[in-house]
């Protein structure tokens, strides 16, 4: 992988294919190689950044609590780095998050947005308690619950609830907890969904555990140029569970 200082912490990313720039951005508790199976699908025409996000894979952990503005920013410096003035951003799940930020903050710089099992709305007060509850236990405890309780909601196939298994296993605990509380704290990002004039692409598994498949009809009901994908019989991890699919949607964004 590839390394470089943004916003004073190290981050790695790879970069692969050519084309219209795409940046592809992890969800929790995972990190860029959830994309592998559809880079291969992409790279043809499109000029692929995979970062792990701060925290997650081969990059620096925060050493201070952030927010998901601060992921968009990183994003954006990565951009600025690669001298790279638009790009697809695309996010999985928590990445999804951090797409709707850099949407939200750097309009301009947003060739297409995608939003593979993400969401637009905040935590409801519960769900968001829930969160810090969670985030005290991975520094308590570790990851282990985590990898654990987390890959059978990820998925139902039992091959990659192990590999899910062994990745959430890799990432650092201080990692896991800085990005639960920064999801915690998200806005919602529904109301400015209609200023959106780029087009977006949602991919969403029918049979997703996580987020239901309804917040993304809500999605695109509410964005003038949007297009929806619902793969019969994925969860949470459409581009792993189906990824012709996901990356058939995806390729809309760059030709």
């Amino acid at each position: 992988m590839l390394k470089t200082t943004l916003n004073g912490l190290s981050v790695a990313f790879e970069r692969r294919g050519s084309g219209k720039p795409m940046v592809l951005i992890h969800g929790y508790p995972l990190d860029h190689s959830i994309w592998d199976k559809v880079t291969p699908l992409l790279e043809s025409k499109a000029d692929l950044i995979l970062p792990d996000l701060r925290g997650f894979g081969q990059s620096a952990i925060s050493p201070a609590d952030y927010g998901l503005n601060d992921l968009a920013a990183d994003i954006a410096s990565l951009l600025d780095q690669l001298k790279i003035e638009q790009a697809v951003i695309t996010g999985h799940s928590m990445g999804g998050y951090v797409a709707l930020a850099f949407a939200h903050a750097y309009p301009q710089r947003v060739a297409g947005l995608g939003l593979v099992s993400s969401q637009a709305g905040a935590d409801a007060p519960e769900r968001k308690a829930a969160r810090y509850k969670e985030a005290d236990h991975v520094l308590a405890e570790g990851v282990g619950d985590v990898a654990k309780n987390m890959s059978a909601k990820l998925t139902a196939d039992s091959k990659l609830q192990e590999e899910m298994k062994l990745l959430i296993l890799r990432q650092p605990a201080k990692g896991l907890a800085n990005a639960v509380r920064a999801m915690a704290e998200r806005p919602d990002s529904t109301p400015f969904l209609h200023e959106f004039r780029f087009p977006v692409a949602i991919v969403h598994g029918l049979n997703d555990a996580l987020i239901p498949v309804d917040r993304a009809r809500e999605v695109k009901a509410r964005v003038k140029n949007g297009t929806l994908v619902e793969i019969e019989g994925a969860g949470h991890l459409p581009m792993l569970e189906g990824p012709q699919s996901t990356a058939g949607e995806l390729l809309k964004l760059v030709i």
